[in-house]
């Protein structure tokens, strides 16, 4: 089974690349920003919850998240694998993945980075936004998710870093250009 993270701060383009992808290589997409949308839209517990830490850029507990994510693995068919995208978000969130798909006889194949310059993030979400209408596509938001991002998140570069499983591909150009470079990190380290 091939189970690739698409990796990277708000706007670095994991759900384009991560629809793109999956395609390609005929996996599920876990996106966690999906279920959590879909959850606020249902007005769930945990979307009432999600919504407004979302729309703060804070992160939404691990917990719920990784009740979420469990559930979701337990739904799964038989693709090729899976395309995780938003998750994990922390190393607390990667050690739980780890242990999901271990129970699965599985592991984490890769976790692509992509790499997009600070003020390139931000006038993608900012444009995001004027399509989107996200309550947290905004600049006050991009600022605050971005600074969540490079504290909680980042670190889980180095754990699987640590595990050999980490690569980064330039996140910058045309989408076409970033697909091919993530395609080609895979079948390189699969």
């Amino acid at each position: 089974m091939l189970n690739v993270i698409i990796f990277g701060a708000p706007g670095s383009g994991k759900g384009t690349q991560s629809a793109v992808v999956k395609e390609h290589y005929n996996l599920e997409h876990i996106s966690t920003g999906d279920m959590l949308r879909s959850e606020i839209k249902k007005g769930s517990p945990i979307g009432k919850k999600a919504d407004s830490l979302i729309a703060n850029g804070q992160l939404v507990p691990d917990e719920v998240i990784v009740e979420m994510m469990e559930n979701r693995m337990d739904e799964l068919s038989g693709k090729s694998g899976v395309i995780f995208d938003g998750f994990p978000r922390t190393v607390e969130q990667a050690k739980a993945l780890e242990e999901m798909l271990e129970k699965r006889g599985q592991s984490v194949t890769l976790l692509i980075e992509l790499s997009v310059e600070e003020k390139e993030l931000v006038q993608r979400i900012l444009e995001r936004g004027k399509v989107s209408h996200r309550a947290d596509d905004n600049e006050d938001s991009v600022r605050n998710r971005l600074q969540v991002y490079h504290s909680e998140t980042e670190p889980v570069i180095n754990y699987f870093a640590q595990q050999d499983k980490y690569i980064s591909v330039d996140g910058m150009g045309e989408i076409s250009e970033i697909t091919e470079r993530i395609i080609h990190a895979i079948d390189a380290n699969k």
